[in-house]
């Protein structure tokens, strides 16, 4: 249409070689063009929500473990994070999160003490799951055994580990949450899945959602100071 439009201003010139009808399809087809495109998204905009919304297996070209690797800071709130606590992610944290006097980890997970919240939660987590693989008792009661051995180990850097009275409906990881390539993923529990992969994440940047990226920082940040620590009587 550009290029019709061209061609029809520079026959325009040289004299009356275009009727006047011709003139008229030519600039209402440019206009029709215009409003179309006005309507159309924006390709750039539809690019930023894929890149935000997903579930776990939109983060397989920016893997964690990978994103772990340069990283001098990690916050980590989930009920039992016995995912996100694999062998290999502990190794990461151990050798290069924790391996600089910089590196600092802060995990908190659900009370195990807290038995009415355990079992509202494993109600939440395994019974509204059509295929679970693990059970949340058990798993929460593994990683707080790991965290206590994650504590003592001698590394240059700072592990915190806390645990929290109930569940708020969430999981939390930061990366580097005080540096402008920080990024926030939170995945929502939601009220039923098809498993624990289906459920809704954001990924969050300062860069593009700086409002949202702040606010879920401080909802971790208040997540910490409600914790208790291990040495809390």
């Amino acid at each position: 249409m550009a290029l019709v439009a061209l061609a029809f201003a520079a026959l325009s010139t040289v004299g009356d070689l275009l009727s006047t009808n011709l003139r008229w399809t030519a600039a209402l087809g440019g206009i029709g063009l215009l409003i179309l495109r006005a309507a159309l998204p924006e390709r750039a905009d539809l690019d930023a929500v894929e890149r935000i919304f997903g579930d776990r297996s939109a983060f397989d070209l920016d893997p964690l473990t990978d994103r772990l690797k340069d990283a001098q800071e990690v916050w980590i709130y989930a009920p039992s994070a016995v995912n996100l606590l694999s062998p290999e992610r502990c190794e990461v944290l151990r050798h290069r999160v924790l391996g600089g006097a910089a590196g600092r980890a802060r995990i908190v997970v659900l009370d195990p003490t807290q038995e009415v919240a355990v079992a509202e939660v494993s109600r939440q987590l395994d019974d509204s799951l059509d295929y679970p693989l693990q059970e949340f008792g058990p798993s929460l009661a593994s990683v707080v055994q790991q965290l206590r051995r994650m504590a003592s180990w001698q590394v240059a850097g700072k592990l915190e580990y806390g645990f929290l009275s109930y569940n708020p409906g969430f999981s939390l990881v930061a990366v580097d949450p005080k540096s402008h390539k920080g990024v926030v993923i939170v995945e929502m529990h939601a009220f039923h899945n098809t498993s624990t992969a289906s459920r809704m994440h954001l990924r969050l940047t300062r860069a593009e959602t700086e409002k949202w990226y702040f606010y879920w920082l401080s909802q971790f940040e208040r997540i910490w100071d409600s914790a208790r620590k291990p040495d809390d009587k």
